[in-house]
């Protein structure tokens, strides 16, 4: 069934949208959150196994103190109030994926309050607030045998993978975000970006999104413009793309205007969201807090972080990145403008490291802004997914930079380098792409141009000059865009206008 949808503009004239968003961050520690377990992505599955996450009879947890430490450490970059004293609890409920029957998390006394992280969209800055970070541990994963979504409708059987049941998850939560407006999606975006950028600065995870060790939740609700209480929500669970996100906040916003426009009731329920068509569908109605029979988990002592610890967790932060990019803005001489499209571009990371591989900030941002967006794009893909590394742009930038190649050719290149065919350089040489010296090739393209239009030659050489780009336009045509137009230009005024 398809669902009706209202225009996004049009929605506007009469709803206002809230967002809140769930992330839920893989912790990179050597083992599991409750025993010693490896946590290696990939592993053939139920070989990363032990009594304590499988939640077998008679075994005992104990706290891994690494993940502990990863907790605060975001918990402090993201300004939250550290707790002096907090405890898991078991989050009750049944489903194949959780062995034991409960999750191990915290409920009402968690790890890190009170947080706050302001994002930029289009010129206005925005303040997310965080309520909570808190640690658990994830779920197993569930694999859906024979139907065509991967789902559970439709397959023929279902099997479980418990590698990633007990690997230790933040879970980072905000508070209702209010009065986005029509920037809603995009802020939500611009939120989740800037939280992965914090947690990958600060090492505590790779936050790969196709991977899973950063997956979304997003919440959604509208209100009648002016109306005092918020609308329902509904939650899209495990988005895994930053595109994505933006994607399901903004079908979401014109789904329920739908509904309400029809005098129907938005139901609390838990969404899934399609990768193909950008669309959501139901899942199950959502669980209140009650529902879970939260109560705190006897087998683990609290967790009463020393103050003094704390402080020096807090000291040995790393530069983060709303410093680094004052920081970045300034060395490269950038408008506050141009470096919030980097930032939202997913881009400001791969810059810096195209410069620190020698190109100039201008070239680095020219390649990844520009034709690498749009490649991006049409792949439907982020930025960082594309097959191409900051080093291998540099060294684009540096074959044009010296002559060898030019802007067209480049984008020839690039197109090897992303097929795999190896780095930039490896590619010109084997594709002959280098640009065309003054050679007896070039020579004849020139002569035969010239010979091949006596009438743009007698415009030229009768004072409209303007005409002989058509002559160079036929020599670059010609030399396949090999030749260089500077030095095609020069031969071409030597032989009409001199000679």
């Amino acid at each position: 069934m398809t669902d009706t949808l209202v225009e996004f503009d049009e929605l506007l004239t009469r709803y206002e949208p809230v967002i809140g968003l769930e992330t839920h961050v893989e912790l990179g520690t050597a083992s599991k959150m409750f025993c010693g377990c490896a946590t290696t992505f990939g592993a053939e599955p139920n070989t990363q196994t032990c009594p304590v996450c499988l939640g077998l009879p008679g075994s005992l947890p104990v706290a891994n103190a690494a993940a502990v430490e990863s907790t605060i450490r975001i918990g402090l970059a993201l300004g939250c109030r550290i707790a002096g004293w907090s405890r898991f609890a078991r989050k009750n409920y049944f489903y194949p994926d959780i062995p034991k029957g409960f999750q191990v998390s915290q409920y009402d006394e968690p790890l890190c309050t009170a947080g706050r992280l302001d994002v930029e969209v289009d010129g206005r800055t925005y303040r997310v607030e965080i309520e909570r970070v808190h640690l658990e541990e994830d779920t197993g994963k569930n694999l859906h045998v024979g139907g065509a979504t991967g789902r559970i409708h439709g397959a023929d059987h279902s099997l479980v993978d418990f590698n990633r049941a007990g690997i230790p998850l933040v879970e980072i939560v905000t508070r209702p975000v209010a009065g986005a407006g029509e920037k809603a999606p995009e802020v939500a975006r611009a939120y989740v970006t800037a939280l992965r950028d914090v947690i990958q600065t600060l090492g505590a995870s790779d936050v790969r999104m196709e991977q899973g060790s950063l997956r979304c939740d997003v919440n959604l609700s509208l209100n009648p413009v002016g109306a005092l209480e918020w609308g329902t929500r509904t939650e899209t669970k495990n988005v895994n793309s930053l595109r994505s996100v933006e994607r399901a906040v903004r079908y979401e916003m014109r789904r329920q205007a739908a509904v309400l426009d029809a005098g129907g009731r938005v139901v609390q329920e838990t969404r899934h969201f399609h990768e193909d068509t950008g669309s959501t569908s139901s899942g199950r109605s959502k669980e209140e807090a009650t529902d879970y029979r939260y109560f705190p988990e006897p087998d683990l002592v609290p967790l009463a972080p020393d103050t003094a610890w704390v402080e020096e967790l807090a000291a040995g932060l790393p530069e983060l990145p709303a410093a680094r990019r004052v920081r970045l803005q300034e060395e490269w001489g950038l408008p506050a403008t141009e470096m919030t499209w980097l930032v939202n571009a997913g881009a400001l990371g791969l810059v810096e490291q195209t410069v620190a591989a020698g190109a100039s900030p201008a070239d680095a941002r020219k390649w990844w802004l520009g034709e690498l967006a749009r490649r991006a794009n049409d792949a439907g893909v982020e930025l960082a997914d594309l097959a191409v590394t900051p080093a291998q742009v540099a060294e684009l930038t540096a074959l044009v930079g010296e002559g060898t190649i030019n802007d067209k050719l480049a984008r020839q290149a690039l197109d090897g380098v992303l097929a795999g065919e190896g780095d930039p350089r490896a590619v010109v040489l084997s594709h002959g792409l280098a640009v065309m010296g003054e050679s007896d090739e070039l020579v004849a393209a020139v002569d035969a141009a010239i010979a091949g239009a006596p009438d743009v030659v007698a415009k030229v050489q009768g004072g409209k000059v303007q005409a002989l780009g058509a002559l160079v336009g036929a020599v670059m045509k010609a030399t396949r865009g090999q030749a260089d137009a500077a030095t095609v230009r020069r031969m071409l005024e030597e032989r009409v206008l001199v000679g």
